[in-house]
């Protein structure tokens, strides 16, 4: 298990390039994460729906996706709810305090059904831990780290990051604070982002072994290809930010940082294309007149993301671009938001309400209990191009502008676009990583993409070169054989 001294110490990341070395070694590897929580989902063939993270490391292992990676979905609704995944279905919409003191405790079942499938099927699993042990007053009842990794008699290798500073305050610490058991899970710790020559910091290892008594099984550099695979994350869209001075030729696509965004990596497609400038619109910001397109992109709430569109003054931005003559996509909650007004009388996505939306499609959702989750595959509805995808909503939208639609899905026409072909919305996550179908929209602007780049094959690339990089700064042989065969209970 990879545990972390905190959040975004990269754990998701080095899982994905263990799977990938432990695959070139000829290991059946299988990634897991007890518990999860993310906006950022991907559909099952089943119709379940896991954290996108694992299926990256699912991807790297060469293994499709099941809802046994990840048992535990946990998706921000609001400051306070989430909606709760278990097996890849949800199970309820939940407050954060009664989820703390009535429902961890029945969800490890659920975690330890799926874990023992897993090792009764795989050579070795490799399992992500959430967080930190460190926060130690949510230990009672946890599921995601020390709790998880005592029930199941998991060795933890402890990740700290660098680059934020206070690494070994951190590994030291959390030694110091969790419990002497818990302690004792911690087999080992990595070092994780290090600029520069490593070497500089082998004092700062000898002093972190000398307090833990845990060995340092290697200083990972800053790797670029960990960054530029999909997140799961959105705190890496405050990294995302394009260098200071717009470089003219490039297509300027604006990207408005909602507050339940979801699903972020639907422009990852794009930010590898050398003539696409992409801004994601930090909160307090107004959307940059300058743009070429503005992509609305999923929610978890789209209702409560409307509400803070309105509190950025994002609504007049994007309508006021709009009647520029600019363009505007809109992904899943996106589309959503682009309609007449949006729906949800029995509160599915909140509270009960309905609102006026940005009125630039005449569409409109009405919010429905049963959940779309489903890999789909279908046709662009003006180009025929093929495209794949997943979908991942709860809602159906309706009105004129659906006639003419975007995507031809099995079941029929799917998305709408406005009547002078300014304005599109879909329900099509992944509709960047077709790749004749981004050339051919950013075609549209007046620049070429390449051609000659598959998203599909940049992402095994860059899995590849991750592996890489992990191979020559970590002791991968002593990292597994601190694998054992668990005492399952």
């Amino acid at each position: 298990m990879f545990q972390g001294t905190g959040s975004d110490v990269g754990k998701s990341t080095l899982v994905a390039g263990l799977c990938r070395i432990a695959r070139r070694r000829g290991l059946r590897v299988a990634p897991f994460k007890p518990q999860n929580m993310s906006n950022n989902a991907a559909a099952c063939p089943d119709g379940g729906e896991i954290g996108r993270a694992q299926a990256l490391q699912a991807r790297a292992a060469g293994l499709d996706l099941h809802t046994d990676f990840n048992p535990v979905l946990l998706k921000p609704q609001s400051d306070r709810t989430a909606q709760v995944v278990v097996h890849g279905r949800v199970l309820e919409t939940i407050t954060a305090k009664s989820y703390m003191n009535d429902r961890r405790g029945f969800l490890l079942d659920a975690v330890m059904a799926s874990f023992e499938r897993l090792v009764n099927q795989y050579d070795l699993v490799l399992v992500e831990g959430a967080g930190s042990p460190a926060e130690i007053n949510l230990r009672e009842r946890d599921i995601a780290n020390m709790g998880f990794a005592c029930h199941a008699n998991v060795p933890v290798n402890l990740i700290g990051d660098i680059d934020r500073g206070g690494v070994i305050a951190a590994i030291v610490g959390t030694q110091a604070v969790i419990d002497a058991r818990d302690a004792q899970m911690i087999s080992s710790f990595t070092i994780n982002r290090f600029r520069g020559d490593p070497t500089l910091f082998d004092d700062g290892i000898t002093a972190i072994e000398q307090r833990t008594g845990w060995p340092c099984r290697g200083v990972v550099p800053w790797l670029p290809s960990a960054m530029r695979l999909p997140q799961e994350d959105a705190v890496v869209l405050e990294r995302w930010q394009p260098e200071a001075g717009s470089i003219d030729g490039k297509v300027k696509i604006a990207v408005p940082m909602l507050s339940r965004i979801a699903n972020f990596d639907d422009m990852d497609p794009l930010r590898m294309e050398p003539d696409v400038e992409l801004e994601f619109v930090p909160p307090g910001t107004p959307i940059p007149r300058y743009a070429d397109a503005i992509v609305l992109l999923g929610t978890k709430s789209t209702l409560g993301d409307l509400a803070f569109m309105r509190q950025q003054g994002w609504d007049h931005d994007v309508i006021a671009f709009a009647r520029a003559g600019g363009r505007v996509l809109g992904l899943c909650g996106g589309y959503q938001l682009l309609g007449k007004a949006v729906h949800d009388p029995a509160g599915v996505d909140g509270e009960p309400a309905s609102a006026v939306a940005l009125g630039l499609l005449n569409v409109e959702t009405r919010m429905l209990a049963d959940k779309v989750t489903r890999p789909v595959s279908g046709r662009c509805a003006r180009t025929s191009h093929s495209l794949e995808g997943y979908e991942i909503h709860s809602g159906t939208t309706s009105g004129p502008d659906r006639k003419r639609a975007m995507t031809q899905l099995p079941d029929g026409p799917e998305g709408a676009i406005s009547a002078d072909g300014r304005i599109e919305g879909t329900y099509l996550h992944g509709l960047f990583g077709n790749d004749a179908f981004r050339q051919w929209w950013l075609q549209g602007f007046g620049v070429s993409a390449d051609a000659t780049q598959s998203y599909d094959d940049f992402v095994e690339t860059e899995l590849d070169t991750l592996a890489d990089g992990l191979e020559q700064a970590l002791d991968i042989d002593a990292l597994f054989a601190e694998a054992r065969r668990p005492d399952l209970r």
